[in-house]
């Protein structure tokens, strides 16, 4: 059986037209094979992670998971933040175009967020070569406690075995399932991020998680995690920001292709603002 590879999209500068999808690249990605493969082996495997925890552990079910239940009363406490009705949808965040640029003082959590949080969430390892994007939009669904299909998620997005076309369709389809329009596009759009750029996720970091959303993004190429783990996606790849540290200056990951095998790690947030240029993020 040939080794499972994955269709990487090109780098996205600005939004696409309307319409128009550009082609994918296939690039094998040895490490993360041998996670699909795994999983593929031994079924999908799933984990509801809370904030007062900080498992790193794979095992458990949607039933139950570190003694905690998942069962419909438990996950009906977890809905009491539910979004607002589709019929009057609202956003908490400030266009770019009407605000200030921020400055370096955005570092410090407003009084009105904890210089820390994380959003209950369940994982899953992406089914397929090309389901990061849905794989990555359904954990940022399941901290507003729904728990649509990665199939389903794909349908919304316009996947296709080339991949997810760009954040732009992330932050519809978020939105699309919320029935909401909390989440925007945002575009990195230099070959590095400036202080600004950076300035901007932290802010939009914090101001989501803070709200009990998760950020998707598009990142491309490598970096290393605080833990000292490489992680190399060179044509592409879409993860989830499920929580943030020291009023957004780390960023807490969970990554539907971790080949680490575990799925969670924290990253410095201009290090995330740097493996995301030259795509976006939906926050």
């Amino acid at each position: 059986m040939p080794p499972l590879s994955y269709f990487y999209k090109s780098r996205h500068s600005q939004p696409p037209p309307s319409g128009r999808r550009p082609l994918g690249r296939r690039l094998p990605v040895a490490a993360a094979s041998l996670v699909l493969a795994a999983a593929a082996g031994i079924g999908v495997a799933t984990l509801d992670h809370h904030p007062a925890s900080d498992a790193t552990s794979l095992a458990g079910s949607e039933s139950t998971v570190d003694g905690v239940s998942t069962s419909s009363a438990a996950r009906a406490k977890q809905r009491g933040d539910a979004p607002p009705p589709a019929a009057a949808p609202t956003s908490t965040k400030p266009s770019a175009s009407s605000s200030p640029a921020p400055s370096a003082s955005s570092a410090s959590p407003t009084p009105t967020q904890p210089s820390q949080k994380d959003v209950s969430y369940q994982f899953a390892w992406q089914e397929n070569y090309y389901y990061c994007g849905p794989a990555a939009t359904r954990i940022a669904l399941t901290a507003r406690g729904l728990f649509p299909s990665q199939s389903q998620v794909a349908e919304r997005l316009g996947t296709t075995e080339g991949g997810t076309n760009s954040s732009e369709d992330t932050a519809r389809a978020l939105n699309s399932f919320t029935g909401t329009n909390f989440y925007e596009p945002h575009f990195i759009r230099g070959e590095s991020a400036t202080s600004a750029d950076v300035d901007e996720l932290r802010k939009s970091v914090v101001s989501a998680i803070g709200s009990g959303y998760a950020v998707v993004a598009n990142i491309a190429g490598s970096t290393v995690d605080d833990g000292g783990h490489s992680h190399s996606y060179p044509g592409g790849h879409y993860l989830t920001i499920v929580g943030y540290r020291d009023g957004g200056e780390t960023v807490r990951i969970a990554d539907p292709a971790d080949a680490e095998g575990v799925g969670a790690y924290t990253l410095p947030v201009a290090k995330m603002a740097n493996w995301i240029a030259q795509r976006g993020y939906a926050a």
